[in-house]
């Protein structure tokens, strides 16, 4: 298995990457919004209000 951020070899305590080093480029790349997972942004309540409003009125 190959590192997803540099291509070399993967360690076991670092896997599915190679390092630390790639490891926390990776997370800082999902920190910074370079990743998004594609959703339904209509769906999400736009507040935390509306999403409290939305708990409540399901029970």
């Amino acid at each position: 298995m190959t590192c997803p951020i540099c291509g070399r070899e993967t360690v076991p305590t670092y896997r599915p990457f190679c390092s630390r080093r790639c490891a926390d480029v990776d997370l800082g790349r999902w920190m910074s919004g370079s990743y998004v997972v594609p959703g339904d942004a209509e769906a999400e309540p736009e507040t935390l209000d509306e999403a409290r409003d939305e708990g409540s009125s399901r029970h």
